[in-house]
């Protein structure tokens, strides 16, 4: 096979593989719009829990540990959205802020002597989670098709299905 043959051949697949992308894109926007309603509520509820729950990491209040179950509540909804088979999130870095923060981690009274190792990386999932949620509903309130010139919210959720 030639250079050129060669580099045809990438091209072709590259094209191909953006394509597929393109069309996850308007998969995952057209599975927002249908699901903007749950969506809203979902936001509701971590807002009003969210508040208290931040407060308790502050407060150094066990009740902190609970974030850990309304992040995971966000991140099963975000699932819901993937445009893939496997309706799994497919960013790493994302999946190691949730390893770390969402684990189901049970206070333990030597935890009080480590507070902030032990409890922060629950708040930082659920940032982290409350974000990519406000992203979707921001994007699939104001899209109408999934867009080419990125803005930055929508280019974040791409990555957290791992089509950018």
């Amino acid at each position: 096979m030639s250079n050129k043959e060669k580099s045809e051949k990438l091209l072709e697949e590259y094209r191909k593989k953006l394509q597929k992308k393109l069309a996850d894109n308007d998969v995952l926007l057209q599975n927002i719009k249908a699901s903007i309603e749950e969506l809203e509520e979902l936001r509701q509820r971590v807002s009003r829990r969210g508040e208290d729950l931040v407060y308790r990491y502050y407060h150094a209040s066990f009740k902190v540990y609970w974030v850990q179950d309304l992040t995971k509540e966000i991140v099963d909804a975000l699932k819901k959205l993937s445009p893939h088979e496997d309706k799994e999130l497919r960013d790493d870095l994302f999946q190691k802020i949730l390893d770390r923060g969402c684990q189901g981690v049970e206070w333990e009274l030597e935890h009080n002597q480590k507070w902030d190792e032990v409890c922060s990386p629950f708040i930082e999932a659920f940032f982290h989670a409350k974000y990519f949620l406000e992203m979707a509903i921001k994007y699939g309130k104001e899209l109408e098709k999934a867009p080419t010139c990125l803005p930055s919210g929508w280019a974040a959720l791409l990555y957290l299905y791992d089509l950018r």
